[in-house]
């Protein structure tokens, strides 16, 4: 131990950043003016900061194996400069461990695993989520259209950004996958005047978005339903669908599925927004230096990166044509920080939301998550592109109502006016 303490210290030296250990007995190594401070309970964490591990380092700070003082910010600043090198190249697999990825993936993503999955996720408890998201609880990136917006003005901004892409107008069929605490679902709704259908996985979202609802008197035409995607009727194929933040959870071996589903579900001429969190680096599915296992366990299990290239081949694949595609990764590392912000500035009512150690644990658990997602979009490891796309026609525009064969504008403009 004493060898990795003396590695701990000469890494310490050459940080960015002051930084001070305080140990078990009391003993404290490195600046005593450092603006953070690492209070060590359990000296087997010395081994993971001394070579890097920040994943590992996350799941020591949930653990209780040391504690914080000081800002997640200068956690992550932190955490940058631990780094051994690129997460992305530490997370490149060869052609075996890609084939035995995707063999797993398969197993992994049955309609009652996902449904487990989501429901450990997203039906933690809606009162925490509510102290540290926007008023409408939109859980994705927002879209910081001027540069004054909060995370509010953003998020609202983001759901107008989707409906003008899609160009959503009266009347129209509207399925929103994966519509979380309905906040795209409600916003179609309401300012655009669709007929909207919304499905999740998560029970509490479920039961959330119905009480909405009914409360704003939309029962006519606003529904949500607990379903799985796979198990959406196509009967009747809807004019426009979003997916928004749940393509992550799809898997790698299931998206041409995927897609070829939700072109399934649209008629000729329709739209499709996808809007996803998508891998930096084109070989990874999750990034490297433990913070892929790390989500894996405490925050997203079954969640699953593609490279926006792989998602382009997947959807191809699945008979949609990709129309525009943007990449708003910086929009979702402010978002991050927004939410981060939030959550340290409510740590007390954070716990009364989070009862018992279980729930301590989860919220260390979210204040690395946040804080570490947030570094991780800045530094380009991982992005978020919103891709809109149309059913591949039969290639003749005689059957279609668009004379081009084509939905979309030729121009931009439009989403701007």
């Amino acid at each position: 131990m004493s060898s990795v303490l003396s590695v701990v210290e000469t890494k310490l030296a050459s940080l960015p950043l002051p930084v001070q250990l305080t140990m078990p007995d009391g003993q404290k190594i490195g600046d005593p003016n450092a603006q953070i401070r690492l209070i060590i309970k359990d000296r087997s964490a010395l081994a993971n900061l001394a070579t890097g591990q920040v994943g590992l380092l996350g799941e020591d700070y949930v653990e209780g194996k040391f504690d914080v003082d000081g800002s997640m910010r200068d956690l992550m600043r932190l955490a940058a400069a631990i780094l051994p090198g690129s997460p992305i190249e530490a997370a490149r697999v060869g052609r075996l461990t890609e084939l035995i990825r995707r063999l797993v993936s398969v197993w992994r993503h049955s309609i009652d695993r996902d449904a487990r999955q989501i429901q450990f996720h997203y039906d933690l408890s809606d009162d925490f989520y509510g102290l540290w998201l926007d008023p409408r609880r939109v859980y994705s990136c927002g879209y910081f259209k001027t540069p004054d917006m909060n995370v509010a003005q953003a998020q609202e901004a983001k759901l107008d950004h989707i409906c003008r892409k899609l160009r959503l107008k009266q009347g129209e069929r509207f399925l929103d996958v994966g519509a979380g605490w309905g906040g795209l679902l409600l916003w179609a709704a309401e300012h655009y005047g669709v007929d909207a259908t919304g499905v999740t996985l998560s029970r509490n979202q479920h039961a959330y978005v119905n009480r909405l609802i009914e409360e704003k008197g939309l029962g006519g035409r606003v529904r949500m339903d607990l379903l799985d995607y796979r198990e959406l009727t196509t009967d009747q194929p809807y004019d426009k669908i979003a997916s928004v933040g749940m393509f992550e959870h799809v898997g790698r071996a299931q998206l041409d599925g995927y897609f070829a589903r939700l072109r399934s579900l649209t008629h000729p001429g329709g739209l499709i927004m996808n809007h996803g969190i998508t891998a930096g680096g084109v070989d990874n599915a999750e990034l490297g230096a433990g913070m892929g296992e790390f989500i894996e366990k405490y925050i997203f299990p079954g969640g699953e990166l593609t490279h926006i290239s792989h998602v382009l081949e997947h959807l191809t694949r699945g008979g949609l044509e990709d129309l525009d595609i943007e990449n708003l990764r910086p929009h979702y590392a402010r978002t991050l920080w927004a939410w981060s912000d939030a959550l340290e500035a409510q740590l007390p009512q954070a716990r009364q939301t989070l009862p018992n150690e279980q729930g301590e644990r989860s919220l260390r658990a979210y204040r690395i998550y946040l804080a570490g997602c947030a570094m991780g979009f800045e530094h380009g490891w991982i992005a978020l592109h919103q891709v809109l796309a149309q059913p591949r026609g039969p290639g003749r525009s005689d059957e279609l109502d668009y004379p081009e064969d084509i939905a979309y504008p030729w121009r931009r403009d439009y989403i701007y006016q």
